[in-house]
C-alpha cells in the first residue's frame, strides 16, 4: 500500500499572493480603477455632447452669416468655406411643411448615416450613444437635430463621425493614464495607512500566536497590550491576557508536577516515620497508666489519618479523590475531635460546638473530620489565636462561623483553587480545595456564605440524615 500524501505544513512559507498586504494593495488598486471606470463613462458622454454642441454652434454662426447676404444666397466658394470652418458637411433647417437647405454639401454624401436628436437624448441615452461611437463603422456620418432659429423649426446638421471617434479615443487614453496615476498614488497612500493600522498589528498578533503555539510557557515574544480602543486593539489586548493566563497555567502545572515529584519522594520516608510512630503507639497501649490509656486511641487515629493524608495528597495531584464510605455519623463528636486537633496550637481560641449531640448524618467520618479540621484551623490562623469559632446545624447543613477579619479580595476571588486562594504568606491554599472535593465526594458541597470585617461563614451541606 502506498503512503498517503502528507498535508502541507501549516506554518510554512507561502506565495507572495497569500500575503495580506499584497492582497490589500491589489484590491485597493482594483477598487479605484473600478470607480474611475464608472466615472469615465459619464465623462466620455459629456465630451461627446460638448463636441456635438460645438458643431451645432458653429453651424448656427455660419447660418447667421447668410443673413447679411442678398436673398440669403452666397457663392459656392463661400459656402464651402463656411462648411469647412464649421467642420460640418451640410446645414439645413426643417419646419412642418418645408426643408430649407442653408449650406448644401460640397459633394454628394454617400455612406452609412445615423441620426442624433440632441433635443430628446437623455443622460443614459448619451452614455449608450458614446459606447456605440467606439464601435461605429468607418465613414459613418451623423445627422444632428437641434433647436432651430425659431420655435417649431429644427436645425439639421450633417457631420462626419470619424473626428468624434478619434477625439473620444484620445480622451479615453488620457483618462486612462490619469486614472492609473491616481489609482497608484491613492492605492499607495491607502495601502500605507492600512498597513500601519491593520496589517502590521495583525502580523504582530499572528507572529505571537505562532510563537505561543510552539512554546506556550515561554516569556519571549509575548504579545504586549496596546492602548488602541478599536476592534484590533481589543483583540490584541484579549489575546495578550489569554497568553498571560495560559502561560501562568502552564507554569503552575509545571510547578505542580515538580511538587508532586517532591511529595512522592517525601511520602516514602514520611510513611516509614509514621509507621514507626504507630508501632510506638502500639507499645504505649500496653501501659497501665490511665492517662496513657485515654490518649492512645486518639494518637492511633491521628497517626492513621496522617498516613492516609500523605497518600491522598498524591492522589489529589492526579485529580483523584478517595471515594467516600458513607455511614451514620454523629457530626458533634467528629467536629469536637477535629477541633481538639486543629486548635492544639491555639488554646486561646474559644470554640463553641452547637451541633446537637443526637444529630446523625450519612457521611464519611474521615472526610468530615478533615473538612472540619481544615476550616477550624484556617479560622484560628486568620484570627491569630484570638476570637471565637462557632459550629451550628441548620436545614441539613453545618455552618462554620468565626469572628476573624474576613477573607482578602485575592483569596475571595480564587477560593477553592489549589495554590491560589491562600491569604497567608506561607499558605498553599490547598486546604479549601481538598475540603470541597471531600464534601462533594460525599454527595454534599462546601460554599462560602459571607465574609467581611465581622467574620467568615462557611456552610457544609451533607447528605440526608441516616
Amino acid at each position: 500500500m502506498s503512503d498517503a500524501p502528507s498535508p502541507p505544513a501549516r506554518n510554512g512559507h507561502s506565495g507572495w499572493f497569500d500575503s495580506l498586504s499584497v492582497r490589500l494593495f491589489l484590491v485597493t488598486i482594483f477598487a479605484i480603477l473600478l470607480v474611475e471606470f464608472l466615472v469615465f463613462l459619464p465623462s466620455a458622454a459629456n465630451y461627446r455632447d460638448s463636441w456635438l454642441t460645438e458643431r451645432v454652434q458653429a453651424a448656427r454662426i455660419a447660418a447667421l452669416s447668410l443673413e447679411a447676404a442678398p436673398s440669403r444666397m452666397v457663392s459656392e466658394e463661400l459656402s464651402n468655406e463656411l462648411l469647412e470652418r464649421a467642420e460640418v458637411l451640410a446645414v439645413a433647417e426643417l419646419s412642418d411643411d418645408m426643408r430649407e437647405q442653408i449650406l448644401p454639401p460640397s459633394m454628394p454624401l454617400d455612406g452609412p448615416m445615423k441620426e442624433v436628436d440632441l433635443m430628446e437624448e437623455g443622460f443614459f441615452g448619451s452614455i449608450g450613444q458614446t459606447v456605440a461611437t467606439w464601435n461605429a463603422p468607418e465613414g459613418r456620418m451623423l445627422i444632428i437635430h437641434a433647436m432651430g432659429s425659431a420655435p417649431g423649426r429644427v436645425l439639421e446638421i450633417i457631420v462626419p463621425e470619424a473626428p468624434l471617434k478619434a477625439g473620444l479615443a484620445d480622451f479615453g487614453w488620457r483618462i486612462m493614464g490619469i486614472s492609473l496615476l491616481i489609482s497608484l498614488s491613492a492605492g499607495a497612500i491607502i495601502y500605507l495607512l492600512l498597513f500601519f493600522l491593520v496589517v502590521r498589528p495583525m502580523q504582530r498578533v499572528t507572529d505571537s500566536v505562532i510563537q505561543f503555539q510552539k512554546d506556550p510557557g515561554a516569556w519571549t515574544k509575548r504579545l504586549s497590550p496596546t492602548p488602541r480602543k478599536d476592534e484590533i486593539g481589543r483583540a490584541q489586548n484579549a489575546l495578550a491576557d489569554m497568553e498571560s493566563a495560559v502561560s501562568n497555567s502552564f507554569r503552575q502545572r509545571e510547578r505542580l508536577a515538580q511538587l508532586g515529584e517532591a511529595v512522592a519522594k517525601i511520602n516514602h520516608d514520611l510513611r516509614n516515620t509514621l509507621a514507626t510512630a504507630q508501632l510506638t503507639s502500639d507499645a504505649l497501649s500496653a501501659s497501665d497508666d490511665p492517662r496513657v490509656q485515654r490518649a492512645v486511641p486518639r494518637l492511633e487515629r491521628a497517626l492513621e489519618r496522617a498516613i492516609n493524608l500523605a497518600s491522598e495528597t498524591l492522589k489529589y495531584g492526579r485529580s483523584r479523590t478517595q471515594p467516600a464510605k458513607l455511614q451514620p455519623v454523629k457530626p458533634h463528636q467528629v467536629i469536637a475531635e477535629a477541633a481538639m486537633e486543629a486548635l492544639a496550637p491555639w488554646p486561646e481560641v474559644e470554640f463553641r460546638n452547637a451541633v446537637p449531640e443526637s444529630l446523625v448524618h450519612a457521611a464519611d467520618p474521615d472526610h468530615l473530620h478533615r473538612i472540619a479540621t481544615n476550616l477550624i484551623r484556617n479560622a484560628a490562623e486568620a484570627m491569630q489565636g484570638e476570637g471565637t469559632i462557632t459550629v451550628n446545624q441548620s436545614n441539613g447543613a453545618i455552618d462554620f462561623e468565626d469572628t476573624g477579619p474576613g477573607l482578602a479580595p485575592k483569596a475571595r476571588n480564587n477560593l477553592f483553587k489549589p495554590f491560589a486562594a491562600s491569604s497567608r504568606r506561607d499558605g498553599s491554599g490547598l486546604g479549601l480545595a481538598l475540603s470541597r472535593d471531600l464534601a462533594r465526594s460525599m454527595g454534599g458541597d462546601l460554599t462560602l456564605v459571607e465574609t467581611g470585617a465581622s467574620g467568615t461563614h462557611f456552610r457544609l451541606a451533607l447528605p440526608d440524615d441516616a
